[in-house]
């Protein structure tokens, strides 16, 4: 299952899941690594940053926000 970290709040990050439905996952679960906007993968019941899946969706992100600011 692959997880998109959208905040974190305490001990909590808030996570948007495949389906589109928010979860809360404790920090202390994930890599040290861990920020906001990063997918994170669980396998085997541990967490994961999928490198290649987050530059993919950042680059993503980067092009509409140019498409929206082009003068």
């Amino acid at each position: 299952m692959k997880y998109i970290i959208d905040r974190f709040e305490g001990k909590w990050a808030v996570c948007e899941a495949e389906d589109g439905k928010m979860i809360d996952i404790e920090k202390s679960k994930l890599p040290k690594n861990a920020r906001a906007g990063d997918v994170i993968v669980q396998e085997n019941g541990k967490f994961r940053v999928d490198k290649k899946e987050t530059e993919k969706r950042w680059k993503e992100i980067e092009e509409l926000m140019n498409d929206v600011f082009e003068e």
